[in-house]
């Protein structure tokens, strides 16, 4: 028999939301890796499967420890399913080293489609996402955090990104700041679930909004950037204030230069300006 390793997709809130395959793959695996296993057990319980299979815990801290195992099962014929909390596998959650692991011994490795917050989101923010990027969870520290915003001053795509509650406020405030207030955005509030809430409208009006706090699990897509054609020496300014904040002038340039303005253009306009 060929082992393989199989990637899940588990219900964001909604239970209907599983899928037959999933149904099956818990009842049929030899192995199901879980991010939390009680809560795995109690989606099978709600599905009113059992699970045959052995169940082993698969969070972060253990990830790379769990491997070998885990690799060495499918490399000896078993079906290792692979499910996080909610959502899919690898994206914000644990399992691309699984993956990447699998792939380097050429194991098969295939998924199981379902629920995802970032497509969800995407799908209800009613902006235009004909191309979009994921950027994870946005740096917890302000300093950092305002300078990746800074990175995404110029993104013709459309940006969509977790958040904790906790921060939300001071994260949607930050954008403001760096992005304007007219940018447009939303904040998609427990998908899926009893209380699904879907905010949208400009940055600063969300940010107002945000103040007086927000629970759940939050998606954030903010509309991607109108692209200007810019003059070097149009952006000497931004370049400098990065600067003033402690990165390299070249980090710097290579933040801020755009589809028009090369970063040694840019360089070069900086050293101008401050002979």
């Amino acid at each position: 028999m060929t082992g393989r390793l199989v990637l899940a997709a588990t219900p964001m809130g909604n239970i209907d939301d599983a899928s037959p395959r999933l149904r099956s793959a818990l009842a049929d695996a030899d192995v199901v890796a879980a991010e939390d296993t009680r809560r795995t057990r109690s989606l099978a319980a709600a599905l009113d499967v059992t699970i045959t299979g052995k169940v082993v815990s698969f969070y972060d801290q253990v990830e790379t420890s769990r491997l070998p195992s885990l690799v060495a099962d499918v490399a000896g014929g078993k079906t290792v399913l692979l499910v996080t909390d909610a959502g899919m596998p690898s994206v914000s959650d644990p399992g691309y080293r699984l993956v990447a692991a699998c792939v380097s011994e050429g194991l098969a490795v295939t998924c199981l489609p379902g629920p995802s917050a970032v497509t969800t989101a995407l799908a209800l923010s009613g902006l235009p996402v004909e191309r979009f990027c994921f950027d994870g969870f946005p740096p917890r520290k302000g300093g950092q955090r305002r300078t990746w915003l800074r990175t995404l001053r110029s993104e013709p795509r459309a940006v969509v990104f977790f958040e904790a509650p906790h921060r939300l406020a001071d994260c949607l405030a930050d954008a403001v700041a760096e992005l304007g207030g007219e940018r447009r955005a939303a904040v998609c509030r427990e998908l899926t679930k009893t209380y699904e809430e879907v905010r949208r409208g400009s940055l600063a009006e969300l940010a107002q909004w945000a103040v007086e706090g927000a629970r759940g699990e939050i998606t954030v897509v903010l509309e991607g950037a109108t692209v200007v054609a810019d003059k070097p020496e149009d952006l000497v300014d931004e370049v400098e204030r990065l600067v003033a904040d402690g990165t390299r002038l070249k980090d710097a340039c290579a933040l801020v230069a755009t589809e028009g303005v090369s970063k040694r253009e840019l360089y070069d306009a900086v050293l101008a300006a401050r002979k």
